[in-house]
């Protein structure tokens, strides 16, 4: 088998292959009490007990004292085959991960402070421990970090295999800070990365109760059946639609999936088709493409111990950056209301179309059925078709301002709606983008924004706790310069944005047409306007989002592949 099939076909965590001394090798006894979890699964034991000893109560080195996502191990197997001349067949290499995965994973609980990172989410996330977050990221995400449990000895043989494979590494790990005695000098004046280890040991240990709990009541998670998917798209917005569940015949945790999702804002309706496994009793991997085989989606979400509802992220894109945040709910036999768009109505609308959607509607409704709150008047209902209810509405001018429950042939929606009087101030999202020069050795990354409109809330202020987002709307994009220096040209260089709010960066490498052959990168605002009402003299409402054009990642720490 060839390496590079088996890399294309698992992709792949982090295993030092030798066996670590005194860690479950095959010196340890029965009364061994150092913990670590027993491994029985051949599969696992052929391909890995050549470098990681197996001791007489089945703990094998180094596997057997950490916990991990699929992912994890996943890229584990990957180095393994790349650094240390592992031969294993795309078929063992599944079995292998999905044991691991099973038996050394985490609980729903464990996993979710850092679901963003196998979620592939571009987050500013800041962790509370100073010498941890310096040690670590400088390399990679805490989120790296976080989905993992190991034992004190084997978090100091993490880092001591970073030292090993990744000498560069060296240079963060050797800051000490003020010299003992100083006055900025802390009372700690062990190395950092000894108090890093100390803090992960404590924190993230190899044996928790939420692990004990999970793995006493795990079982394969039963999920076959019809589902509704709510879900966002930055720069698209709300889609609605329903999805179908079906066990693999002959396995209790792989699916296939059919799904038919609606854009709100425009009707277009798409299909997708897909499958996936399920790791750990409630991690969700999968993926999904339209029916015509285009825009594959790679899926992560999270199952929910009640085997009711899901939720993650469905994402693609050379650096992952395109996405939906998806929720999924079972459906029942009583009907369901998911949304309405739009969601926010202004005083004194007449003659306004909605939509809602969700599933089991009756596919002939009165307007008797359907309360959408004090001051709408619902005049017109039309047929049912895939999952919502096209309606007429009008708006009293004195409709009270706030949030609306939704009520449809007795299903109910809190919030679903939203009375306006005006909008009050308009935000870019996100607020802040990285994109990354590309298009000739590396991709690019581009990035998407959007404009969303906002009223003031109950204490009448803007950018406060009680506002409300009245949704996305079209607005008009443009670029401005972010002045860092004097004579800064940045904005003739990163790139472009288009009227949807997509920004594309430049070509990469150096430009000889820019001062000192510099590459097109740099700092600009990104900024929206819109006007309410194109009559009205007033000035329109701006708002504007920090982005940041940079170099390619040359160095990519986690696999390209995905996980199923």
């Amino acid at each position: 088998m060839r390496l590079s099939a088996v890399l294309a076909t698992i992709s792949g965590l982090a295993l030092l292959a030798s066996p670590a001394a005194g860690q479950g090798g095959a010196d340890s006894g029965p009364d061994d009490d150092r913990g670590g979890i027993a491994i029985d699964n051949q599969a696992v034991i052929q391909s890995c007990s050549a470098c990681h000893a197996r001791d007489a109560s089945g703990r094998m080195s180094r596997l057997s004292y950490m916990r991990k996502t699929p992912e994890g191990w996943q890229t584990s197997l990957r180095r393994m085959i790349a650094l240390n001349e592992l031969r294993i067949d795309p078929a063992t290499a599944r079995e292998v991960v999905r044991y691991l995965s099973n038996h050394h994973g985490l609980a729903p609980e464990e996993l979710r402070p850092g679901m963003f990172e196998v979620e592939r989410r571009m987050v500013d996330f800041e962790y509370d421990d100073e010498d941890t977050n310096e040690t670590c990221v400088p390399c990679h995400s805490l989120g790296r970090v976080i989905t993992q449990r190991r034992t004190q000895e084997e978090w100091d043989l993490l880092m001591a295999t970073h030292q090993g494979y990744y000498p560069l590494s060296e240079s963060t790990l050797l800051y000490r800070g003020p010299p003992p005695g100083s006055p900025s000098a802390p009372r700690d004046t062990r190395h950092p990365m000894d108090r890093a280890i100390s803090h992960l040991a404590e924190a993230y240990p190899l044996e928790t109760p939420e692990w004990r709990e999970w793995s006493s009541t795990m079982r394969p998670a039963r999920l076959a059946g019809t589902w509704t998917v709510t879900a966002t798209q930055t720069g698209h917005g709300r889609l609605f639609g329903e999805m179908v569940i079906e066990a693999t015949p002959g396995t209790d945790d792989e699916f296939t999936t059919r799904t038919t999702l609606t854009y709100a804002r425009t009707g277009e309706t798409l299909m997708r088709q897909g499958s996936t496994s399920i790791y750990t009793g409630h991690q969700w991997r999968g993926r999904s493409t339209l029916t015509n085989g285009l825009d594959p989606l790679r899926e992560v979400l999270l199952v929910e111990r009640d085997w009711d509802q899901m939720s993650g992220r469905w994402f693609s894109g050379d650096y992952d950056e395109f996405g939906l945040d998806v929720t999924l709910d079972r459906v029942r036999r009583d009907p369901v209301v998911t949304g309405m768009e739009p969601r926010a109505l202004e005083q004194g609308a007449v003659g306004r179309e909605v939509r809602i959607f969700g599933a089991n509607l009756p596919s002939t409704l009165d307007a008797d059925a359907i309360d959408l709150g004090p001051g709408i008047a619902v005049t017109g209902v039309g047929q049912t078709e895939s999952g919502s209810t096209t309606l007429t509405v009008d708006v009293s001018a004195d409709a009270p301002v706030g949030p609306r429950d939704i009520f449809v042939a007795g299903a109910r929606r809190p919030g679903a709606g939203f009375v306006y009087d005006e909008v009050h101030s308009l935000r870019v999202n996100p607020a802040w983008g990285m994109a990354r020069v590309g298009g000739a050795a590396m991709p690019k990354r581009y990035v998407q924004f959007e404009a969303r409109a906002y009223h003031d809330g109950p204490d009448g202020e803007t950018d406060t706790d009680d506002d409300v987002d009245l949704g996305m709307i079209d607005a008009e994009w443009s670029l401005e310069e972010y002045a860092a220096t004097f004579d800064d040209d940045d904005i003739d260089f990163v790139g472009e944005i288009d009227q949807s709010g997509l920004f594309t960066p430049a070509l990469d490498g150096p430009n000889p047409e820019r001062s000192g052959d510099r590459n097109n990168i740099g700092d600009v605002w990104v900024v929206a306007s819109h006007l309410p009402d194109p009559t009205s003299p007033d000035r329109p409402l701006r708002a504007r989002a920090h982005l940041i054009s940079t170099v390619p990642l040359y160095m990519r720490w986690d696999p390209w592949g995905d996980i199923r």
